[in-house]
């Protein structure tokens, strides 16, 4: 790995600080390892806990590239790797009819009339650090694309029939983040570090929302940090993460709220619950009756 990659955790912790992204020491040392050994790294967590921005923040704290898959049900090796420009290869075509040329089908297969989709671009990323490759949600995909990464994960390389093998210039950081809709396969698990990104204590959420919310005040940072871990405490289907307290702290900001009254609670509520049967629980709680 390059040499100007932070030296240890600790330098790594204080790059991903200035991101805006507090990340606690096993986080760090989880993602250090990452980008370290290199190994493919799956952070794991309820939604909303910060893997997505993990991610980004590690491409903005190395100063290189984020190459994002959003994973989906049903999508296809094409739509992630690679794709032909069937357009141009057509027009080459007319244009060498017009000249009296004819084309053979290796002329049309070559690497100009190659459509780089994230995997590619980021496994032919120059450099000079590796770009990070963000697999966004690789739950939500397919067993079959699943089993597709394996090749990736293992040996940076992918395989292109017309082309054959094309190997990582400089092999990517790779981030798979899940929330667990469905078991990985061990074989992909195998391949990769592992972390857990669970609730943050409140301190910590106060400490990310005042950071995420200019001029939110430490008073009503905590009182949302607070509100946020007593909701967490209720039977929700969706207990709200980081992400849902940084949006209520925005909500209540830009309403010019510099309190979490009963009232204002009950007027934001919807910001940080976003499901009804977990808005007539939380109203039935008595959580914020005045």
């Amino acid at each position: 790995m390059s040499g100007d990659l932070p030296a240890d955790i600790g330098a790594l912790t204080a790059a991903l600080d200035r991101t805006g992204y507090l990340a606690d020491e096993p986080l760090a040392t989880a993602l250090f390892l990452a980008t370290g050994m290199p190994a493919p790294i799956l952070l794991e967590g309820e939604p909303g806990v910060g893997k997505t921005e993990a991610a980004k923040a590690l491409a903005v704290a190395l100063d290189t590239p984020l190459v994002r898959l959003q994973c989906y049900e049903g999508l296809t090796v094409s739509e992630a790797l690679y794709e032909w420009n069937y357009p141009r290869q057509l027009l080459a075509i007319r244009l060498a009819e017009a000249s009296g040329e004819t084309l053979a089908s290796a002329d049309l297969f070559t690497p100009e009339f190659l459509l780089r989709r994230p995997l590619l671009t980021a496994l032919e990323h120059p450099g000079p650090r590796p770009a990070v490759l963000l697999l966004d949600e690789v739950d939500r995909a397919d067993d079959e694309f699943e089993a597709f990464l394996l090749e990736l994960l293992a040996e940076a390389t992918v395989t292109i029939p017309e082309l054959g093998t094309r190997r990582a210039v400089l092999p990517p950081i790779v981030v798979l983040t899940s929330n667990r809709t469905r078991d990985l396969h061990d074989a992909l698990k195998r391949r990769c570090l592992y972390h857990w990104i669970g609730y943050p204590p409140a301190s910590r959420v106060a400490a990310i929302v005042r950071r995420r919310v200019p001029g939110i005040g430490d008073p009503l940072a905590d009182q949302v940090a607070a509100a946020v871990h007593k909701l967490r405490g209720l039977e929700l289907y969706k207990p709200p993460g980081v992400a849902e307290a940084v949006d209520w702290a925005t909500a209540l900001r830009v309403l010019g709220l510099s309190a979490l009254t009963p009232a204002a609670a009950t007027q934001t509520l919807s910001t940080v619950v976003k499901y009804d049967e977990d808005l007539a629980t939380v109203r039935g709680s008595g959580l914020f009756d005045g």
